[in-house]
């Protein structure tokens, strides 16, 4: 049997050299991102004294004291050239809470800082927060909305909860001032963001009603609403549909805001996420749309279907078949980093950039809704094509 010291030297090395692995492209093309192979956190990028004791007096079989079961859900932002993840870091006990990594470069070496972050406790009836958004915005401070989730006493099923939307905002990262929850006229509220500017003097959330803490009910899309006053954060106008529910399309069950929406020259590019039934549950994927950008509670684009689904190994973890996002980094180069989670178990990055995201946004075809139509619309994509090729200025033989 190994003794406690080789134990220690073996975990660690075998952390050190998880962490310093070089990200690679993956080979899956669609010309609209790359996808890079291996996850950027998991569990195993956690380190090693959040989870054991290293005192061999205490601990002389060096045993894992506090474990970790996922790293998901991150919000994101670029401080002074460096890349920062806001994880949400799920314990063995299903507790959640926020811890920072950071990175040079954004697709690898992701390291957390010695400690997670510290929600101040305003609100004894809370029980888990998760899913914080990162907003830096223009009235100079980086703001975190998330879900903070607390048990309804109301009911006596023992798994229902209430779901509302926590504030939080800091200068660093490090020092985090609490503030009052949002307040809608929803019973519940998840996926809320908090627009980068203000809007006609306010200031604007994305924001999505419902009225159970899973089910949406009347809830019909992705909103927007107008806040006076941050400090005592009251959505004061009408929570106007922006993205809506559609039968048979991939926000039937639901959607929510992802990110904090991309400034474009064209508008406000959003990444958010639909989520449709199957016989084998609930399928998470990721969608854009476009709204105006004097009006971002206008609606001017909408691509058709997916943007981002769980392939290959992302398919599988603690909630299978789903991918969900939180975090987006636009550069000032125009680079554009996605960051998302896959199946609730760990962290991926996706890199495009702001003209291919422009592109994409506002040129590729809208959901035709019917499967006549759709079949009409690839149909008049094939024939182009063809025609085409037929040109003299094509080079291409299909």
């Amino acid at each position: 049997m190994k003794s406690f010291n080789e134990l220690v030297k073996q975990e660690l090395n075998k952390y050190e050299e998880l962490i310093t692995k070089k990200n690679e492209i993956d080979d899956k093309y669609n010309g609209i991102y790359d996808r890079y192979k291996n996850p950027v956190l998991t569990r195993e990028h956690i380190p090693l004294y959040w989870r054991y004791d290293f005192n061999p007096k205490t601990n002389p079989y060096f045993l894992e004291r506090l474990g970790i079961n996922a790293v998901m859900n991150s919000g994101a932002i670029e401080l002074n050239g460096k890349f920062y993840l806001v994880a949400r870091i799920e314990g063995n006990d299903r507790k959640s809470f926020f811890a920072v990594a950071e990175s040079d470069n954004g697709i690898d070496n992701f390291r957390f800082w010695d400690y997670p972050v510290i929600i101040p406790d305003t609100c004894p009836e809370e029980t888990n927060v998760y899913d914080m958004r990162i907003t830096k915005h223009e009235d100079g401070y980086i703001y975190g909305v998330f879900c903070s989730e607390s048990k309804d006493t109301d009911s006596s099923d023992l798994s229902a909860a209430i779901a509302q939307a926590g504030i939080v905002r800091t200068k660093d990262l490090r020092i985090w001032r609490r503030l009052p929850n949002l307040k809608t006229k929803s019973p519940q509220q998840r996926n809320v963001v908090l627009h980068p500017e203000f809007v006609n003097g306010k200031y604007a959330f994305y924001t999505r009603p419902q009225d159970d803490f899973i089910q949406t009910g009347s809830g019909g899309g992705i909103c927007f609403g107008l806040c006076d006053d941050i400090n005592n954060p009251v959505i004061t106008t009408d929570e106007v549909v922006i993205s809506p529910r559609q039968y048979h399309t991939i926000t039937e069950i639901k959607n929510g805001a992802g990110a904090v929406p991309i400034k474009t020259s064209k508008g406000w590019i959003h990444i958010a996420h639909g989520v449709r039934n199957t016989a084998a549950g609930l399928r998470y994927v990721l969608y854009v749309f476009a709204t105006d950008l004097n009006d971002p509670s206008k609606l001017i684009a909408s691509p058709s279907g997916a943007f981002i689904v769980p392939l290959g190994h992302e398919r599988f973890g603690d909630v299978s078949n789903v991918v969900f996002t939180n975090g987006v980094i636009a550069r000032e180069n125009g680079d554009v980093f996605i960051y998302y989670a896959s199946s609730d178990t760990r962290m991926h990055v996706a890199v495009t950039n702001i003209d291919k995201l422009i592109d994409y946004t506002f040129n590729t075809p809208s959901d035709q809704l019917r499967s006549a139509d759709c079949v009409k619309q690839r149909c008049e994509l094939i024939s182009m094509n063809f025609e085409y090729a037929k040109s003299a200025s094509a080079k291409i033989d299909f």
